[in-house]
């Protein structure tokens, strides 16, 4: 990940995520561990999503989308999360879970949809978003 593409995933996740709000340093800790990506439509900047390697007995792998709320309801979201699902069972997942934050209004509508059929925990402001 150049350090363009990091600072745009670091930005899209600390509008979404204000109160678990990363610094650089940890952005490029996360990187060693997961895969993150950024998504953009042409060249502005769209979203970014996590994806948290299969682990456990079930090889559970987490998938997270975030689009800022200036793009959402245009599709993006549901094929930037097709995708990074496809990501998540390349990596060997046998389940899918995901994170949304409470407040995030549009993505709490999302998260019980038709494509979004597996378990999923939403988290509440006061809660701490889990770090890998």
């Amino acid at each position: 990940m150049d350090e363009r593409t990091l600072h745009d995933w670091r930005e899209v996740h600390n509008v979404i995520i204000p109160n678990a709000a990363l610094s650089v340093e940890e952005v490029r800790e996360r990187i060693g561990q997961n895969h993150l990506t950024v998504a953009y439509v042409d060249d502005t900047l769209v979203g970014c999503a996590t994806v948290r390697p299969p682990a456990g007995p079930d090889r559970t792998a987490t998938v997270i989308v975030r689009v800022l709320a200036a793009h959402r309801r245009r599709g993006y979201g549901q094929r930037f999360y097709e995708s990074e699902l496809a990501r998540a069972y390349e990596l060997g997942a046998g389940a899918i879970e995901t994170v949304v934050l409470v407040t995030n209004v549009d993505g709490v509508r999302f998260a019980p949809s038709p494509v979004l059929s597996w378990r999923w925990t939403a988290i509440s402001r006061r809660t701490a978003v889990p770090r890998s």
